[in-house]
């Protein structure tokens, strides 16, 4: 106890001897500290960085200090015999003896009891022993590192149940991302995402390759992602697909300010190339190959350049990004800003992907810390230039012998095929394949994308109420796109159309309201915890898209007139639809061993009629903490055992690309003005009648979980494992209209039911832990099953199915099926009949049905492209001021139709009558087929593979600059092997068909952070 002098003249001895005491005490303790050193040193966290804000206390006394931005520390006249103390929010305490040491350095881990006390759920957040649904969380910690452009790459490969398939090499690609697998058969699979709060819109932005790429993966702090139905509930109507919450950095209470400079150089090159026949193979092909038998004509077109057109137009691509960031705290308003630049070059030329972003975080209280208020900004300028990549197939079958470039080429100096006319001259030859780098130089297509969106979120703790909290969120998402693609009049693919100029341009906006109360009580006398919510949502979706006429790069005289103008501009275009919500959930635990949520949501969307505009979206979870039962409860060996087991109802609304906001009314369109109605000796454009279903309402997504939660070894050794089915009715699908419609071939409704079941195990550890060295592990294997198990609104037994998975080659060829019994998209092709040398015969197929004919009917089901298996592997290694760690990723039990190789893999694609000849893929001097075998199960392959995703090795350099400013590098390398039995250019393909793939490349990566 503290006392002060307060110069009173009362009872001056007592006084006077208490001083004499004070004075002696004093002098006694700066004597012992005399006798002390001066410790300093630096605290890290696992991976290496610096951590700052870490209390150092002497053990047993009051005095102590924080880690500066740099982690580092110092203290004065510590004795030798003491022991400091280093504690952090989220860290594992630990306590060092000093000896007679001057530097003590210590790494902390996390804490997992501390970090998994809370977490952040649909509308608030929730004590983890309280959560009774599917939830899994990831922070940056524990990100993807390197070349991350888009943030769902961030979790790619480290989350049971999430299949995230990577961009193709397009650079700013956005990912596939499945939860628990595929719900709907032609509406959105995607999953809701939630951005501080405010979720977006799934449609996405124009221009932009999905609705994060937005966002700077620098920015963003975790990810949870609300897996099962009892916990993506409170999102009803958008929920069928799972829910990815997404929270992005802020500012700390109490911060100094420091600046935090992250640069990353990238260096991308292609790994493969699709096997094709070379100059000198192609020319021995045509000459002297008796099968082919090419004419004396044919075998004149025959160049003598040896052209790998491959090559020629793809590139090492150089890419580089910058990011700063500050954080502080100003007057008691933590705030946190961020700048980022990245320059992604794609490996195929021209392609070019610039991203200009901002973000402002500021969390002021105010009120006695009664009202808290979370402001977030974020702002982003997207440049695309897109690649023509027609170029990537005209590569394959583009002849070998012929030069790129062709002195006094009229079309652009590049060698283009042409035919001659009854005169002499030359013309272009329409039918032939353009030349693949006058396709890229010859196209320029870019546009800009603006965006800005945010929220202000208001959390009022009620005076008169000190349990209630009352939570106002207003949030707004604006966007705008404009775009252009020029093609010149020298270029070949438009000589003849004088070149083209196409516009176009879209902006969105889109706003947010909603307001929740949330009371929390914890009922002592009882042994219970009571957690409420109730509130009410608006979304509000406006689109424009202003019509552009299509011009002429060059004009051209028609009818004596000259024009520019090659089709006259459309109908401008606006749609919105709104959605409105009210939601409640309901939380009890009692003796913290018994846990029972309910939730409830009722939908409406204007995209439906009044009549079934609204839905209702309940679910009911139930938690078992087994761990708090007095059998276990001062077990040593679990630091965590609890089960979980739900059940609930979500929704979709979300249509099909290109279809109207408003499929329950009937719709007209106009002709086109090539298709006119001849009255009288004028033309009249006519309009169509659109097939509709006035009565189209919510898919409906029905789904049951249960859980295991498990810990040992006091939490350095955690898991789940989970097992789940999802039952999707009133299927949004676009099915055959039967014949005899004099309206539509195909129409958008409600039929059908699929089916997804399925098992997830994720683990993390921590195998070996001590003073500067730290190893972590997490594995997690997910098994999914898709079925289709209805699909028509009438019993139809011998119903094949509705064929889909348009392939190239042919008109219309189509490879899959959506068939009763089946997962989706089921590839549907004919047997192939080998011969005694186990080539395949052209032409003979298993004739299944006996009749004698080779038709449809003989087709069979066979595989999917969807994996049964996925897998994830990582592990992160810290050894002092290194750190190392590496990200494992395979998909098992999944296909691919290499329609790369059944359509360059036939010798009619090498010569024809049409005055140019082709080249082909390596495969057909295997096969030796004259004709494309568009429907052989041959180019059916098996695509499992394990990939090499990330590898990253990282080292602390300590203070530079005037012994002043920590530095970082890090070296990464992405994509560095894939061991797979598929022979096309990557097994990992959204939709199973690989045609025209733009490569993913091997990415290598050098990084440096440098704090101030």
């Amino acid at each position: 106890m503290k006392q002060q002098y307060k110069g009173s003249h009362r009872r001056i001895g007592v006084w006077r001897m208490s001083l004499v005491w004070v004075l002696v005490l004093q002098l006694a303790t700066l004597a012992a500290m005399a006798q002390g050193i001066t410790v300093s040193g630096t605290v890290r966290e696992t991976d290496g960085s610096a951590l700052p804000g870490v209390t150092v206390q002497i053990q047993g006394t009051t005095r102590g200090a924080q880690t500066a931005v740099d982690g580092g520390y110092q203290l004065t006249n510590v004795p030798t015999s003491a022991t400091l103390v280093f504690s952090f929010i989220g860290k594992t305490s630990q306590s060092v003896a000093v000896g007679n040491r001057s530097t003590v350095d210590v790494t902390l881990a996390d804490d997992t009891k501390s970090l998994q006390e809370v977490v952040v759920v649909g509308y608030g957040s929730q004590r983890r022993q309280d959560v009774t649904g599917a939830i899994a969380s990831i922070s940056s910690n524990d990100f993807q590192k390197g070349n991350i452009v888009n943030p769902e790459q961030l979790l790619a490969g480290k989350l049971a149940g999430v299949s995230i398939t990577p961009p193709s090499g397009q650079p700013g690609g956005g990912s596939q991302i499945r939860i628990r697998g595929g719900s709907s058969l032609n509406a959105s699979n995607d999953p809701l995402y939630v951005i501080d709060g405010v979720p977006l819109d799934n449609n996405g932005v124009s221009g932009a390759a999905n609705a994060l790429s937005f966002i700077n993966p620098q920015d963003i702090e975790t990810f949870t992602v609300l897996k099962d139905a009892s916990a993506a509930a409170i999102y009803g109507a958008r929920a069928a697909n799972g829910v990815i919450l997404i929270t992005t950095k802020k500012g700390r209470q109490g911060d100094q300010f420091h600046l935090n400079v992250n640069a990353l150089g990238s260096l991308s090159v292609n790994s493969k190339l699709v096997p094709v026949l070379s100059a000198d193979q192609f020319r021995d092909l045509v000459t002297n190959n008796t099968t082919l038998a090419a004419t004396p004509e044919q075998k004149a077109l025959l160049g003598t350049a040896n052209t790998n057109w491959q090559k020629e137009i793809y590139r090492p691509a150089v890419s580089g990004q910058i990011d700063m960031s500050g954080t502080g705290s100003f007057k008691n308003v933590p705030y946190r800003v961020s700048l980022g630049y990245l320059n992604q070059n794609g490996v195929l030329k021209t392609s070019n992907f610039d991203r200009y972003s901002g973000a402002i975080g500021l969390s002021p209280k105010f009120f006695n810390n009664d009202l808290s208020v979370d402001i977030n900004l974020k702002g982003t300028i997207i440049k695309n230039r897109f690649a023509n990549q027609g170029a990537i197939g005209a590569a394959i079958s583009f002849d070998p012998t012929q030069p790129v470039y062709q002195e006094g080429s009229p079309y652009g100096g590049f060698f283009e095929w042409v035919t001659r006319n009854a005169d002499g001259t030359s013309v272009i030859n329409t039918q032939a394949t353009r030349n693949p780098v006058g396709l890229l130089m010859q196209t320029n297509d870019h546009n800009t994308v603006r965006r800005s969106f945010g929220n202000a979120v208001f959390n009022y703790r009620l005076p008169f109420l000190r349990d209630l909290r009352a939570n106002l969120n207003l949030g707004y998402d604006l966007s705008s796109t404009t775009g252009q693609s020029v093609v010149p009049a020298a270029a070949a693919a438009s000589f003849n159309q004088g070149g083209s100029i196409t516009q176009y341009s879209q902006t969105r906006n889109n706003k947010t309201l909603e307001f929740y109360l949330n009371y929390v009580r914890d009922l002592k006398k009882i042994s219970s915890r009571l957690d409420v919510t109730a509130g009410y949502s608006y979304q509000d979706f406006i689109r424009d898209e202003p019509s552009y006429a299509s011009l002429r790069a060059e004009p051209r005289p028609v009818n004596g007139v000259l024009t520019d103008t090659v089709s006259a501009a459309g109908t401008p275009f606006r749609t919105q639809y709104t959605l409105l919500a009210f939601f409640g959930r309901v939380n009890y635990t009692f003796k913290d061993r018994y846990v029972l949520t309910a939730t409830v949501r009722e939908d409406a969307t204007s995209r439906f009629a009044p009549n079934v505009r609204w839905g209702t979206f309940p679910s009911l979870a139930f938690a078992w903490n087994i761990k708090e039962e007095s059998f276990l409860k001062n077990s040593k060996a679990f630091t965590l055992l609890k089960f979980r087991a739900g059940y609930g109802i979500t929704g979709q609304q979300d249509l099909p690309t290109g279809l109207s906001d408003y499929p329950y009314l009937p719709r007209y369109t106009l002709s086109d003005l090539t298709a006119q109605y001849p009255l009288g000796g004028s033309y009249y454009r006519t309009l169509r009648a659109e097939g509709y279903d006035a009565n189209i309402k919510w898919e409906q997504t029905e789904a049951i979980n249960a859980g295991l939660d498990f810990g040992f070894f006091d939490g350095r050794l955690t898991g789940s494992l989970d097992l789940y089915q999802k039952n999707t009715s009133n299927l949004l699908a676009t099915i055959p209209v039967p014949a005899g419609s004099n309206l539509t071939n195909q129409i958008l409704t409600n039929v059908g039911n699929l089916t997804n079941k399925g098992v997830e195990f994720q683990i993390t550890g921590t195998p070996y832990r001590r003073e500067g060295v730290n190893l972590d592990l997490g594995f997690n294997i997910t098994y999914n099953q898709n079925r289709i198990t209805n699909l028509s609104k009438v019993p139809t037994p011998n119903d094949p199915g509705i064929l889909v998975g348009t392939i190239s080659g042919g008109t219309g060829n189509t490879v899959q099926i959506q068939t009763v019994g089946y997962p989706t998209n089921t590839f549907y092709l004919l047997r192939q009949v080998y011969n005694a040398q186990g080539q395949p015969v052209e032409g003979l197929y298993e004739d299944r049905n006996a009749d004698g004919r080779i038709t449809i009917d003989d087709r069979y089901r066979s595989y999917t492209a969807n994996p049964k298996v996925l897998l994830g592997f990582t592990t992160q290694l810290t050894l002092r001021k290194l750190t190392a760690s590496f990200v494992l990723r395979g998909n098992f039990g999944n296909y691919l139709y290499n329609n790369a190789r059944s359509n360059n893999g036939a010798y009619r694609n090498f010569t024809n009558a049409l005055g140019f000849l082709g080249n082909g893929v390596t495969n057909v001097l295997t096969t030796n087929f004259v004709n494309n075998q568009y429907f052989s199960d041959y180019y059916l392959e098996n695509a499992g593979f394990l990939r090499l995703d990330n590898l990253n090795v990282a080292y602390d350099f300590g203070k530079i600059i005037a012994n002043r400013y920590p530095l970082r590098a890090s070296l990464t390398g992405q994509n560095l092997f894939v061991l797979t039995k598929y022979t096309g250019l990557d097994p990992e393909i959204a939709g199973g068909i690989d045609n025209n793939f733009y490569p993913r490349p091997r990415i290598v990566s050098l990084g440096v952070n440098l704090s101030f």
